[in-house]
């Protein structure tokens, strides 16, 4: 019978940081200044850090279900890999988040709680996700290759786009169940409007937000299968990049149009990790190949990007 330490270490250490971000960082709704956005990215990204050590830690002493039997630094190094690939392929994420809340006219000093929000529901579906993706994955011969071809599917999809996010796609089977107004009540989610209960403005942001997360992650979950089939692994490495992703928003809200190469280096990492997939059962390739690969493809498309910026 698998040991439910390691999983509920890891909720309640997720809960606990959601708690310190809501709680201390953000406890008023104010503007978030570019230094507190530093920090918070600094403070998500430290804590994903001290979690590999925990890893470290529970694959050593085997307190946790070591399904692939993992060595600890194996573990460790894939914990990582997946950071990182989630970060970077959620890089496309930040200007819809961006779109959406321009779309809604929220104002900024909202945007923090309703990404707050989205994690909590993130850390529900994700799961949901992982869990039939896993299913799947170890059911079904031959899936770690449907999975490639979805994912290289969706990189040339990507590189074929024109609107770079113009246009955001609402959940407009769910708005349908819902009374919508396109007025924003303060910090209210649901109003009356001539006597009738209505869903405000916000309550729509947050729902288009679910939503989109919910297409990301038909991504980036298969994205991290080609690293690891690993439950705990898959989901604590995605779970701590997404915790991170709001911080790093509010950080690089104001540029994220000026870094506009770094989509050739997302569309590099979708095609790498897809081939990783497709391959899977005749060609292994080393965790510290994939990390390079990530990490040169990240920095090429901003350090063109920098150029871009700098001759323009």
């Amino acid at each position: 019978m698998e040991n439910p330490a390691p999983w509920i270490i890891l909720i309640s250490y997720i809960l606990l940081l959601l708690a310190i971000d809501f709680f201390i960082f953000n406890k008023k709704n104010k503007v978030a200044s570019v230094k507190s956005a530093i920090l918070e990215t600094i403070f998500f990204i430290g804590n994903a850090l001290i979690f590999s050590g925990i890893i470290y830690w529970f694959y050593t002493h085997s307190i946790i279900n070591n399904v692939n039997n993992l060595a600890p630094s194996q573990a460790v190094v894939k914990y990582l890999t997946g950071y990182i690939i989630e970060l970077s392929l959620s890089v496309d994420n930040l200007f819809v988040i961006a779109i959406i809340f321009t779309s809604f006219k929220i104002p900024r000093q909202y945007q923090h709680k309703l990404l707050f929000l989205g994690i909590l529901g993130a850390i529900i579906f994700r799961a949901i996700l992982i869990s039939v993706g896993l299913i799947l994955i170890n059911k079904i011969d031959g899936m770690s290759i449907v999975f490639g071809l979805f994912l290289l599917f969706t990189a040339l999809k990507m590189l074929k786009k024109e609107a770079d996010h113009k246009e955001i796609e609402e959940p407009k089977g769910i708005m349908k169940l819902f009374r919508f107004s396109k007025e924003l009540y303060g910090e209210k989610y649901i109003t009356k409007v001539n006597g009738k209960r209505v869903f405000t403005a916000l309550f729509g942001a947050l729902l288009t937000i679910e939503f989109t997360d919910l297409l990301f992650a038909l991504d980036s979950i298969p994205a991290i299968f080609a690293v690891t089939t690993d439950p705990y692994i898959v989901y604590s490495s995605n779970i701590f990049a997404i915790m991170g992703l709001r911080s790093l928003y509010f950080f690089l809200s104001n540029m994220l149009e000026k870094f506009i190469y770094l989509k050739y280096s997302v569309f590099s990492i979708l095609v790498f990790v897809s081939l990783k997939l497709i391959t899977a059962k005749w060609v292994e390739i080393p965790e510290w190949f994939s990390l390079l690969f990530i990490g040169i493809s990240l920095i090429i498309g901003i350090y063109i990007s920098t150029i871009k910026i700098k001759t323009d």
